[in-house]
């Protein structure tokens, strides 16, 4: 099972405060646990809301609104994408990871959908496109 697993953004990351050496080493450590079990698939801190946009959809019209974001529980700091066996799995993992952030913060777990869950929708025609691309997308990888 392939789950996000999401570092919820805090005041501090959005005021854009670094983390503390102690902290990035303390990261470092649980982030080569996670590649040593073959857990990990990818994962980065994201800079805060400031630095990003967001695309509105209303019909066919599009509208760019410039960040930062107001609600500052709503945001991601970072992620990890990891390839794990169960939920409660995924759980354990997150309660071994350091607090992320210097103050109180927040670790929420999403599983990716598998291609089981579109049931007849996702035709084969689909499924071997989708395996295409994600070949192209690992190649471009290397």
């Amino acid at each position: 099972m392939r789950v996000m697993v999401m570092v919820k953004a805090t005041p501090e990351s959005e005021a854009g405060q670094m983390p503390s050496m102690e902290l990035i080493e303390a990261m470092s450590r649980y982030n080569e646990e996670l590649v040593k079990a073959g857990i990990m698939q990818s994962g980065d801190g994201l800079k805060p809301s400031s630095a990003g946009v967001r695309v509105k959809f209303s019909g066919k019209d599009r509208t760019v609104v410039d960040g930062p974001f107001s609600e500052t529980k709503e945001l991601i700091a970072g992620y990890w994408l990891w390839q794990v066996q169960s939920m409660d799995e995924a759980i354990e993992w997150v309660r071994r990871c350091p607090n992320p952030m210097p103050s109180e913060s927040e670790i929420e777990i999403r599983p990716f959908f598998e291609p089981a869950d579109f049931g007849e929708a996702f035709t084969p025609e689909l499924q071997e496109t989708e395996r295409r691309l994600r070949k192209e997308i690992d190649a471009q990888r290397r």
